[in-house]
């Protein structure tokens, strides 16, 4: 989660980072508590699913194809046809159970989604037992063996991450685990619990938020100011949720998977869960620009410390404007994607489109998609504006610690050039330090002093000339 940016922080002053610290803090401890409070005491509700089907693992050794035979004629009159192919026997050597090491056989799958087999296929199989006849059982092919496959490519990803990022790459995916292990033993257990949806998700999204971005990206002044930006446009993006849904009267049961769900746990709020699915959504797109966002203004400090506090936020605005309207296709592209199936069915629906576009199901995605780039959108200003304040306070505090040092330009000790040209004033150490009086005596060294530039002794001037760029605290010497 999140973009990734190298470059070393530089250090924050102990005042800022005591202001960071006495609010970030608290807003960590209020979200331990919430979700102490909120935590699943029970499993929930038991749902009486049925005995489950025994499953064993095969491989194919043989298929043998034949053509289907004819069916019966139909009740309405219809004449004998052919049964939807293919048909066929299968042999499958069982690998687990009570018939390991066996060969049996199973029909040819078909149907809608029934697996392709072929010789020396991993499959899945089912036993099924004739409720009449407990004795008779029958085996048939449910599904490929789809974990090794699973496991490779897991372990491909994680060695890119790790090659790429390194120990950041290392650290990402121990968010992601952390972001796993909140989901499966906070959120999820909460909701099943029957606990209200929408608490459980903005708090579950606050320690995921903690937990990965400091983990990630350290624990910085940077990723503090991204914390509290994405910590706020989560709430923003909450009450936006409520307001949006209430306005348009979503139930949330606007998906074949919300209405299964209700039959089986009934006391599970749709609505409130809905609310939920928008704000963890959200999450992942929102803590990437929160910390591009931080990271930017302090670049931007970096390479310029001579800009403004509101130049340092109108520059890094601009950066999350060019963001911001490719984020907000990813968005739209990343549900559509989802929601592929949904989209080719409005395609062959005869309703007029405005009632298509009013309907529950596409309008619980419209709503998803706008709030959660309204969400992404208040980001921007909110992180963007935290990270100037927080840089231009850090910046002034060093240049007060530096100003009462011994190199500040008043009180400074006049200096003898070493070409014997008498004291060096102290006004030549103005702006520039100690760094700018050594360059001038060694040009003074050279013969020229400030006259090889075009300036006469008696009149050299206190800055350095047009076109010798010069930043105060700045690491490089403009010769």
């Amino acid at each position: 989660m999140g973009a990734d940016h190298n470059r070393p922080a530089p250090p924050t002053p102990p005042g800022v980072r005591r202001v960071l610290v006495a609010t970030v803090v608290p807003l960590f401890v209020i979200t331990v508590i919430a979700a102490v409070v909120l935590w699943p005491r029970d499993g929930g509700p038991e749902v009486d699913g049925g005995s489950p089907v025994p499953r064993y693992h095969g491989t194919v050794t043989r298929v043998v194809t034949e053509e289907c035979p004819p069916q019966p004629e139909t009740p309405e009159g219809g004449g004998p046809g052919v049964a939807d192919g293919p048909c066929g026997t299968v042999t499958v050597r069982v690998e687990q159970g009570p018939d390991a090491g066996r060969q049996v056989e199973t029909p040819v799958p078909t149907g809608p989604g029934a697996p392709t087999v072929a010789v020396d296929d991993r499959i899945v199989l089912v036993k099924l037992t004739d409720p009449a006849d407990p004795t008779a059982s029958a085996y048939n092919i449910a599904e490929h063996q789809r974990g090794a496959p699973l496991i490779w490519l897991a372990v491909v990803f994680a060695l890119a991450i790790v090659a790429f990022g390194r120990w950041r790459g290392v650290a990402a995916l121990a968010g992601l685990a952390a972001t796993f292990a909140i989901l499966l033993t906070f959120v999820l257990p909460g909701i099943g619990a029957g606990g209200s949806p929408l608490p459980i998700a903005v708090v579950g999204s606050a320690l995921i938020m903690f937990v990965v971005l400091y983990l990630t990206h350290g624990v910085t002044a940077q990723t503090s100011v991204a914390v509290l930006g994405t910590l706020g446009s989560l709430v923003l993006t909450g009450l936006l949720g409520t307001l949006a849904t209430a306005a348009t009267h979503l139930t949330g049961y606007g998906s074949e998977d919300a209405t299964t769900l209700s039959m089986f746990r009934g006391d599970v709020d749709l609505h409130g869960l809905l609310l939920a699915g928008i704000i963890i959504g959200s999450l992942g797109v929102l803590d990437d620009v929160t910390v591009t966002q931080a990271a930017t203004v302090t670049e931007l400090a970096h390479a310029n410390p001579g800009l403004s506090r509101l130049q340092l936020y109108r520059a890094a605005t601009r950066v999350g404007r060019a963001h911001i309207a490719s984020t907000v296709n990813t968005i739209v592209l990343a549900y559509a994607g989802a929601s592929l199936p949904l989209l080719l069915l409005l395609t062959a629906d005869s309703r007029p489109v405005t009632e298509i576009l009013t309907s529950e199901f596409l309008a619980q995605e419209i709503v998803r998609s706008a709030v959660a780039t309204l969400g992404l959108i208040a980001a921007v200003p909110l992180t963007t504006g935290l990270a100037a304040v927080v840089t231009a306070a850090g910046r002034t505090a060093a240049g007060r610690t530096a100003a009462a040092g011994p190199t500040a330009g008043h009180g400074a000790t006049p200096r003898t050039s070493p070409a014997g040209g008498g004291d060096v004033p102290a006004a030549r150490t103005h702006g520039g330090g100690r760094r700018t009086a050594d360059r001038d005596l060694a040009l003074e060294a050279l013969g020229g002093g400030r006259a090889a530039e075009g300036f006469p002794d008696d009149h050299a001037p206190t800055h350095p000339p047009a076109g010798r760029p010069h930043r105060e605290g700045g690491t490089e010497t403009a010769w």
